[in-house]
């Protein structure tokens, strides 16, 4: 086995416990908000922080000298040129009113590059995985099949997923675009988790996807599962992914897609 697959194969196990613990953990009152971060509506669980404790733990049981990059905190150095980017529960706000489109995300880089990357779905009972330059999977209970991006789909026929911010003008810009987004695309699906978002791009649900505000844990592991089912993640004008603008799809879509919002200044608040 590559480094990658060894990878992959901690990430996977990992996330599985994650998510089975949060799954089992969670209160049936809903979960304890600990904290907000950038606005009263962003918020952090005590369960958040329970996963990505979990998850840290049990690599560096494994793998003591690697990084950690996580959402919640869990910003480690390390020796081993291996970094983990980790979203313990990527759809805090789905997870808090038990609606099922939250997942654990966590993606190994190797000298900055994502290697291999797993999205942990519990309550679809869907894993995703990928490894770099050998393709993307999705699992469940039926079996596993390899993924690849819808393609030749027209804008005009395309589903596109997006997300939102937290603090009001932001959110308020956003909605300006999507007026200039929605009488040109299919329709609109706005499900609550980036990397969800992602995977479901990767397996055909959706046509194309596009949010500003994201981060590194919110990607790292999604985008590289798209990449390797044949999709284009980046931002505007040639910029990489990131908080600025995420832009994913099939190339072709993704041109379409790219130069429709370039002229809506989407990274405007």
């Amino acid at each position: 086995m590559s480094l990658a697959d060894d990878l992959l194969e901690l990430a996977v196990a990992t996330a599985r416990e994650a998510g089975r613990m949060l799954v089992d953990k969670r209160p049936a009152d809903g979960p304890d908000v600990v904290q907000t971060k950038s606005s009263p509506t962003d918020v952090v669980t005590r369960m958040d922080r329970a996963a990505e404790q979990l998850v840290i733990e049990r690599i560096r049981a494994v793998r003591p000298d690697d990084a950690f990059l996580g959402e919640e905190g869990g910003d480690r150095a390390g020796g081993s040129g291996v970094r983990w980017v980790v979203d313990p529960i990527d759809g805090t706000v789905n997870y808090l009113y038990d609606l099922p489109d939250w997942a654990v995300s966590i993606a190994a880089e190797v000298d900055g590059t994502a290697v291999a990357g797993v999205v942990e779905i519990p309550r679809r009972g869907e894993s995703y995985t990928a490894v770099r330059g050998a393709g993307a999977l999705q699992h469940t209970a039926s079996g596993t099949r390899e993924l690849r991006v819808n393609s030749r789909v027209p804008l005009d026929k395309a589903l596109v997923a997006t997300g939102f911010g937290y603090a009001a003008g932001r959110r308020a810009r956003q909605a300006q675009v999507l007026t200039g987004v929605l009488p040109n695309v299919r329709d609109i699906r706005r499900g609550g988790s980036c990397c969800v978002d992602l995977c479901s791009l990767a397996a055909g649900r959706v046509d194309a996807y596009y949010e500003r505000g994201v981060q590194a844990w919110d990607i790292a592991a999604g985008g590289l599962i798209v990449r390797e089912a044949g999709g284009r993640v980046e931002g505007l004008h040639g910029a990489a992914p990131g908080p600025e603008l995420t832009i994913a799809a099939d190339p072709v879509i993704f041109e379409a897609l790219h130069d429709l919002l370039a002229p809506l200044d989407p990274l405007g608040d």
